[in-house]
């Protein structure tokens, strides 16, 4: 079986903001006291802290273990 292969067209990164936006998008449909909107503004956090480690992984000043 083969297996089907794509290129990411964008950063890993910059997907995880994206996806920390529409969550937040999505939280502001709700009320302010919903749970539903608390589940969002989680997500939204998760692919901040994501996108934040990505960004540190991927710095420059990053050094190997000694």
């Amino acid at each position: 079986m083969k297996r089907h292969r794509f290129k990411q067209d964008r950063t890993l990164g910059e997907r995880l903001i994206k996806e920390a936006r529409l969550a937040r998008e999505k939280a502001d449909q709700f009320p302010a006291d919903d749970a539903e909107r608390e589940v969002f503004l989680k997500k939204a956090r998760e692919f901040d802290a994501g996108a934040n480690i990505d960004g540190w992984l991927n710095s420059r000043g990053l050094q190997p273990p000694k």
